[in-house]
């Protein structure tokens, strides 16, 4: 009897920890996944600082978390053939935004330093610009100066600037997966074993405590 009762505590342990770890595992997946993508560049337009083929993390972010200097996957609705496309961030809303001869740049008075960036001497050069980013839009451009589709080259349209709203993330780099989803997942998945174990422990424990013991063979006769 005692040995069955032995067996139900544990199967119950075994019912608890399961589903719990479970949850705890696969949220940890679902939040993760919901928060980071994997990206494939497909273009030359942010060589050399990412080049066509290189696999990155992207963050998804608000659109108040976005800085200058990020690279930023963007969908702008009527440009690139609706496909997302990587920029970097010039400027934000209420920036001044300034070139004098296509390519040096200065925001708000301040020359941007981009050592980043390639200049292409054989490519044509950009037309000078001079540019008042709107409230919630932002001013893309390329690293790759000479072939890269971006702001300088909708001047018309809001300044070349694109609604923040359409960033779908930051571009991660040097990517480590944050440390709580990953002790969380851990943590689940601990338990989850555990409580297999245990359910198993029960089942066996209890099985053992139904089974018949065998009678004993009768004595000799004398």
């Amino acid at each position: 009897m005692r040995q069955r009762r032995a067996g139900g505590r544990l199967r119950v342990a075994g019912w608890v920890l399961v589903p719990l770890g479970l949850v705890l595992a696969l949220g940890s997946a679902g939040y993760f996944f919901a928060r980071y993508q994997g990206v494939t560049v497909q273009g030359e337009s942010m060589e050399p600082t990412y080049r066509r083929g290189e696999h990155l993390v992207v963050e998804q972010i608000g659109a108040d978390g976005i800085r200058r200097g990020d690279v930023v996957l963007v969908r702008v609705p009527g440009r690139y053939q609706g496909a997302p496309v990587l920029r970097r961030v010039i400027g934000t809303g209420g920036d001044h935004v300034v070139s004098s001869d296509g390519e040096r740049v200065a925001v708000n008075g301040k020359p941007v330093d981009e050592p980043y960036v390639r200049r292409d001497e054989l490519a044509p050069a950009a037309a000078p610009y001079d540019v008042r980013v709107p409230d919630g839009r932002l001013f893309l451009l390329g690293d790759n100066r000479g072939n890269s589709n971006d702001s300088r080259f909708s001047l018309d349209e809001q300044s070349g600037s694109v609604a923040a709203s359409g960033v779908l993330g930051r571009v991660r780099e040097g990517f480590v997966v944050p440390p709580v989803p990953l002790a969380t997942g851990g943590l689940g998945i601990v338990l989850a074993l555990a409580g297999a174990g245990l359910g198993i422990s029960g089942y066996t424990a209890g099985r053992a405590a139904r089974r018949p013991l065998a009678a004993a063979p009768p004595w000799p006769a004398a």
